[in-house]
C-alpha cells in the first residue's frame, strides 16, 4: 500500500510516500519569511504553502520512483492547526484524491506526533506492545497522554498557559536568540551551566503548589517567562552577554525538569512501562538525555523520533493514515472534512 501524506498545518509545507510502512521519501519545505516577525504569521504561511504544495508533492512522488497512478492512498492534515494553512493542504489532498479516484484519510496532526517516534524506515511498522506514556512537546502543544493499542487515547495533562516550545522561544527572544530560539537554547545551553540559577518549576514536587501534584499532570510555563524577564531586568548586558550560555542552561534545566519528571510520575503512577517523546522540542538534546537517563533509572522503555520526524513533517501524516486503516479507524467517505484549529482529544477507540 502507498500512502502519499501531506501535512500544511504551520510554516513547514511537506510530503510523503510510505510504502508498507517504509517512507521512501519525505521533503520538508521551511518556511523563512517568518523570520523578521518573531514569529509565524499567518496569511504569509497560507501564501507560502499555495506557492509550494504542488512542486513539494511532486518532488516526493518523483522521490519514491513512482507515479501519481500508483499510489493507494491520499492522506493530509486536517488540523489542528492554522486554519488557513490546513485548508491549503487538506483542498490540495482531496482534490488529488478525487481526481485519482483514490480514498482520502483526514488526519489528526497531534495524533500522528504521537506515534511519529514508531515511524521506520523499514517495511512493517510496529509500535510498542501495550499501552505507553506520551509526551507531545512543540510550539503549541505540551500535552500527557496514556495511548492504547487500539490508537484511542486519554490526555491526562495539558498546559494550562504556555506549550514547552512558546517558554523555549519567547525567553530566546528575551535574550535576542532571534526566531525560532528553541534550537539555539539548546546549543548554548551544552556549554553552560544548568545550576546558575534557578528559574522555577511550576506545579511540580518541589513548587510550593504541589500538594495535588499526585493526580495533576498539568504544565504551566508562564511563570518562567516573567521570572526570566525579571531577572534580566536586574542585571545589564554586560552580564548577560557573559552569562548568555549559563542562562541558557538555567533556562532549558527548568523546562526539561518539569517535563520529564510529570512524565516518568505518569508512567509509574499509571504502570505504564514505556515512554515516548514527541513534537519538536523533541529533539532537544536536553530533554532526550534527562528522560533516558530517567527511564533508566526507574526501568522504563523510551521512543524518541529521529530528528527527521520531530518537526512538522507529512511521514508522520502518512504513517498515522497507515496506522488508521490497519486497526479500522477509517471511514471511507472522509471527502469533505471540516478543517479544524483547536486540538480536540478523542475519546478511547474514537476517530
Amino acid at each position: 500500500m502507498k500512502i502519499l501524506g501531506i501535512e500544511t498545518s504551520c510554516d513547514e509545507t511537506s510530503a510523503a510516500v510510505l510504502c508498507d510502512g517504509k517512507v521512501l521519501s519525505n521533503i520538508v519545505s521551511s518556511q523563512l519569511c517568518h523570520t523578521d516577525f518573531g514569529g509565524v504569521v499567518p496569511e504569509l504561511a497560507s501564501r507560502e504553502h499555495e506557492r509550494l504544495i504542488v512542486s513539494i508533492a511532486e518532488a516526493a512522488i518523483t522521490e519514491a520512483n513512482i507515479t501519481k497512478n500508483e499510489l493507494d492512498v491520499i492522506a493530509a492534515t486536517a488540523g489542528p492547526g492554522l486554519i488557513g494553512a490546513v485548508m491549503v493542504g487538506l483542498c490540495f489532498a482531496e482534490g488529488l484524491a478525487w481526481a485519482l479516484s483514490k480514498p482520502f484519510v483526514p488526519v489528526n496532526h497531534v495524533e500522528a506526533h504521537i506515534f511519529s517516534p514508531f515511524i521506520s524506515d523499514e517495511p512493517g511498522h510496529v509500535g510498542p506492545e501495550g499501552d505507553f506514556v506520551s509526551l507531545t512537546v512543540s510550539g503549541g502543544h505540551t500535552l500527557l497522554s496514556i495511548v492504547h493499542q487500539d490508537l484511542g487515547y486519554e490526555v491526562i495533562g495539558r498546559t494550562i498557559d504556555d506549550a514547552a516550545g512558546e517558554a523555549f522561544d519567547k525567553t530566546g527572544k528575551m535574550l535576542g536568540l532571534g526566531y525560532p530560539a528553541g534550537p539555539v537554547i539548546d546549543r548554548l545551553a551544552r556549554q553552560g551551566d544548568p545550576e546558575f540559577y534557578r528559574f522555577p518549576r511550576a506545579m511540580t514536587s518541589s513548587s510550593q503548589t504541589s500538594k495535588s501534584y499526585r493526580n495533576n499532570f498539568d504544565f504551566s510555563f508562564s511563570g518562567l517567562k516573567t521570572s526570566v524577564l525579571t531577572w534580566l531586568g536586574r542585571h545589564d548586558k554586560e552580564h548577560i552577554e557573559r552569562h548568555m550560555a549559563d542562562i541558557a542552561a538555567s533556562i532549558q534545566q527548568a523546562i526539561v525538569s518539569v517535563l520529564v519528571e510529570k512524565t516518568v510520575a505518569a508512567a509509574l503512577l499509571h504502570k505504564v512501562k514505556t515512554i515516548s517523546i514527541a513534537g519538536g522540542v523533541s529533539a532537544n538534546s536536553g530533554l532526550r538525555s534527562a528522560m533516558q537517563e530517567a527511564c533508566i533509572r526507574n526501568g522504563l522503555e523510551l521512543f524518541v523520533p529521529k530528528a527527521t520526524y520531530s518537526t512538522d513533517n507529512a511521514a508522520m501524516i502518512a504513517t498515522m493514515a497507515e496506522l488508521m486503516i490497519s486497526r479500522g479507524r477509517f471511514t471511507e467517505n472522509s471527502y469533505g472534512i471540516a478543517p479544524f484549529a483547536r486540538f480536540i482529544p478523542a475519546r478511547r477507540g474514537a476517530h
